[in-house]
């Protein structure tokens, strides 16, 4: 497929990826030898570039088209908001913010009862993380070692991955174990162990930082780029207990895994737990336009009733992005996406990703909830080696040439499609990966 300029010059792959390395500096890389992947254009759960190639999406982008590509519905809201109301001073009240913020303290747990918007996830942590410490007057922010929470001061800081180190600007952070059993800290061999002693390791490490010294326990719901961790059954509720039993508030992440990610509006709710505060961002309208969003419990919100919010962002609200809200949200009830992600995800996606490591030693665990799935790769299944990075990349590059968009990350693939994806999609999806896989045994022992 190839699309034209104005002056009818067709536009080719390569036309696109010189001007980007003339003039796009990238993120979370070195610039010199970089060769980004042309998109033109996209629909549903399938892109296509200039010259012809397409590919189906088992990525959606950064785990934030929920809703698919280009939905008529969101795509018709956005116009309508351009023709009225473009943009906006966040101190102003407007229709469209309004409408998107009734419609996100519906779907929370009761007792929220406000929204503070936000550009993206990033800054969605680093306003929670401000309103706690303002809240209790403490400082100290724990948060995991396996997370990701964004590329802000404090949010780079909470972060447990390696990118945290260069950006250690932030004061106030302590980082601690979450579970993972499949590599496991704490040399448990069954998930109620690794739950008891994960709580344990928890315990100490507030009982060792000085409770009365921490604002919040920061964490991601389900930890979305350290590997898609389901927490084991018990935890999250320990960690709740915890929370409570020290007067610490309890910040849930959930811009990964929220908006029907994993078969529920919001992730936390399959553990039957309430935070404090919740982040948003990512599918609570499929990353049409920027934006995010902290979700406030009752007692929090009516606490700057009468005490300064030191905090705030210019483009908080933007008109245009509260109407793909709107539209995402009215869109995702209508047509049941919640109930498809869970349905297809546990029902056909997970079973048909249990199937393929049954059938390839390559893959030494399988994990996830509802469209959120993760096959961690390995070269000997007994020993749990790590797959190495050059036969990931490889990999990916096998998964690319055969037409499917991955999300990988080190030794992992996560595998997390548009929750609007069909059972027939699915299976197509797991033909490349079949195809593909049966290309690389000689990977592993």
């Amino acid at each position: 497929m190839k699309l034209a300029l104005h002056n009818e010059m067709a536009i080719t792959n390569d036309d696109v990826r010189q001007l980007d390395r003339s003039y796009v500096f990238h993120s979370w890389s070195m610039q010199g030898n970089l060769n980004p992947m042309v998109i033109a254009g996209a629909k549903g759960c399938e892109l296509w570039d200039y010259d012809g190639n397409r590919y189906l999406d088992f990525s959606s982008q950064l785990v934030n088209v929920n809703i698919g590509y280009q939905h008529p519905r969101v795509l018709a809201a956005m116009k309508a908001q351009l023709e009225t109301l473009v943009t906006i001073a966040p101190a102003t009240a407007n229709l469209a913010r309004g409408e998107a913020a009734k419609r996100i303290v519906e779907l929370a747990p009761e007792g929220f009862s406000k929204v503070f918007f936000t550009n993206a996830g990033a800054d969605a942590n680093e306003n929670a993380i401000r309103m706690a410490r303002l809240y209790t007057g403490r400082d100290k922010i724990f948060s995991a070692y396996r997370s990701y929470h964004g590329n802000t001061g404090s949010a780079i800081a909470a972060t447990g991955d390696w990118r945290r180190v260069p950006n250690e600007y932030s004061r106030g952070h302590v980082h601690f174990f979450n579970p993972y059993l499949y590599r496991s800290e704490f040399n448990a061999t069954s998930e109620a162990e690794e739950c008891e002693r994960a709580l344990a390791h928890l315990r100490r490490m507030i009982e060792c930082e000085g409770p009365t010294s921490i604002a919040a326990i920061l964490l991601e719901s389900v930890p979305g780029t350290a590997g898609i961790l389901v927490p084991p059954a018990g935890y999250m509720q320990g960690v709740r207990a915890l929370a409570d039993e020290f007067g610490i508030m309890l910040i849930l992440d959930e811009v990964m895994a929220g908006f029907g990610r994993t078969g529920s509006w919001f992730a936390f709710e399959q553990d039957g737990i309430v935070p404090d505060l919740i982040t948003f961002a990512k599918g609570v309208n499929a990353g049409y336009v920027p934006a995010g969003g902290v979700l406030i419990s009752a007692p929090i919100a009516h606490y700057f009733d009468d005490h300064f919010f030191a905090g705030g962002l210019t483009y908080s609200g933007h008109p245009l992005a509260m109407a793909a809200i709107v539209a995402t949200l009215d869109a995702m009830k209508e047509e049941n996406v919640v109930q498809n992600a869970a349905h297809v995800g546990n029902g056909v996606l997970r079973p048909a990703l249990e199937a393929l490591a049954a059938k390839y030693p390559l893959i030494g665990e399988v994990r996830g909830r509802g469209m959120f799935q993760a096959l961690e790769l390995v070269s000997n299944r007994k020993n749990k080696t790590p797959l190495a990075g050059a036969e990931m990349a490889a990999i990916k590059a096998a998964l690319t040439q055969a037409g499917m968009l991955t999300f990988i990350v080190e030794n992992r693939i996560h595998v997390v499609p548009p929750c609007i994806m069909s059972a027939k999609e699915v299976q197509q999806g797991m033909a490349i990966f079949d195809q593909v896989l049966a290309q690389f045994g000689h990977f592993s022992q």
